[in-house]
């Protein structure tokens, strides 16, 4: 219950932060160049607190739901607004409204929301760089017998120094960058011992798709993690056997784990057959004997919850003043290009759109990050804030790619698309957003039916 309390509230946090810094680029440009603000809320519905700018003229709202916010301009649905109510307005206000605004002066404002996201991440971005962050080193636990890291020369305990003359700092960083050489020859500068040595190989070109895949896994090397058991059900084949909380799961039929994913794949081969799991309690080793049950797919299953400790202690990464200036620019256009990269396959099937995550995925990182500590927070708020920004530069009506998608026709024309094109066209926006949120939200409960 509190896990889940902690998990919501990580979301809401996000979301209302996030939707907060995009609206507040429209209303600070949308202000700066003239435009009458009406109204700034963060959050729908009831307002929980409101007051007015010193001019009076903005009515800053807190409102009770805080998924979502908005800015109300003068002019901005100029056919909401009734004949009587634009004869009141004064010609100063009529100057000021939206819709009579220069097409740059809109456009301004239609693009000023996604770059205050891009603003904020590479803030977060510099911000988590000159803190630092806890990460995980670049120094191999395990070498998968007969592969091509193995065959390369890499050996357990080898720390990462540099791929193709690219420093490494982290396992993760390190990920990131093998998946742009996949299929190309790699130089990989080691630390071994007290010497430093040089191996060259070929990365492995995966099945799927190289962003969906663990490419050093592929390669054969993995950072080693201790595979423990954190709960067990009693009346399941975990309990039976005598499996208990904090039990070391070192080998399944003689062959070494060096994973949650590979230990469940190593238990789902053997429904129904018995087994020897050998793990260690304390200081003992004990071979326990234990028949995974068959799962409505037929594949094993002992009823235990795991959990991972990584085999090398996490580090710190602390960047320099420029160092960390240079990574929050960096940073956000290379997670801006990988947004852009994954839009693309997926839109021509390379990759499968049922890799979308919706509000229930975003929810669960949240939480899952907010456990890990500030720093991790603020690089996923980061990495949400350019796929926000993404997102809505795309040329959707209804979208501020949307509207400058419209701007760009009324410069082209001299005069902008009628009222009854806009209405059809937007409705047909809603549509695929509609239609796109409900496939994510699918995907969210496949997957959480799924386990």
């Amino acid at each position: 219950m509190i896990e889940t309390l902690h998990t919501i509230a990580a979301f809401v946090v996000a979301i209302a932060l996030l939707i907060a810094v995009h609206e507040f680029g429209h209303f600070i440009v949308a202000r700066k160049l003239g435009i009458k603000v009406e109204k700034f809320s963060v959050g729908f519905g009831p307002a929980l607190f409101s007051w007015r700018s010193r001019d009076q003229e903005v009515l800053y709202v807190i409102a009770a739901i805080p998924l979502g916010g908005y800015v109300k301009m003068l002019g901005e649905n100029p056919d909401e607004q009734d004949e009587e109510a634009q004869q009141e307005l004064s010609e100063e206000d009529k100057a000021r409204a939206f819709d009579v605004q220069p097409p740059w002066k809109r456009a301004c404002v239609a693009v000023a929301g996604p770059g205050f996201n891009f603003l904020f991440a590479i803030a977060a971005y510099m911000l988590v760089g000159w803190v630092g962050q806890s990460v995980l080193p670049p120094v191999v636990g395990h070498v998968a017998p007969a592969s091509i890291a193995e065959q390369a020369g890499f050996v357990s305990g080898d720390k990462i120094i540099t791929l193709n003359s690219d420093p490494v700092h982290s396992w993760q960083q390190m990920e990131e960058q093998l998946k742009g050489t996949v299929g190309k020859p790699l130089e990989v500068q080691v630390e071994r011992g007290n010497g430093i040595g040089t191996l060259h190989l070929t990365v492995p070109v995966p099945q799927k798709d190289p962003l969906l895949t663990d490419v050093a896994s592929e390669m054969g090397i993995d950072p080693g993690m201790q595979v423990l058991v954190a709960e067990v059900m009693a009346d399941a084949p975990a309990g039976k056997s005598g499996l208990k909380p904090g039990d070391e799961i070192l080998q399944v039929q003689d062959e070494a784990v060096a994973s949650i994913g590979g230990f469940i794949r190593q238990v789902r081969e053997y429904a129904g057959q018995p087994i020897t799991l050998n793990v260690r309690r304390g200081k003992e080793v004990l071979n326990l004997a234990i028949t995974p049950e068959s799962d409505e797919k037929g594949r094993g299953r002992i009823g235990a919850r795991m959990m991972a400790k990584p085999l090398f202690p996490l580090i710190v990464y602390r960047m320099g003043p420029i160092e960390g200036l240079k990574h929050g620019f960096i940073r956000t256009w290379e997670v801006t290009a990988l947004t852009f990269q994954v839009l693309g396959k997926m839109l021509t099937s390379a990759i499968s759109p049922k890799n979308l995550g919706g509000p229930i995925a975003i929810a669960q990182i949240a939480g899952k990050t907010a456990e890990l500590g500030i720093m991790a927070f603020i690089s996923f708020l980061a990495l949400i804030s350019v796929n926000l920004a993404v997102l809505n530069l795309l040329p959707v009506p209804v979208l501020d790619g949307g509207h400058l998608l419209y701007l760009s026709i009324e410069k082209v024309r001299g005069t902008p698309l009628s009222p009854k094109v806009m209405e059809r066209t937007q409705m047909v926006g809603i549509v695929l957003i509609g239609a796109l949120m409900i496939f994510a939200f699918y995907n969210d409960i496949a997957r959480w039916l799924g386990g």
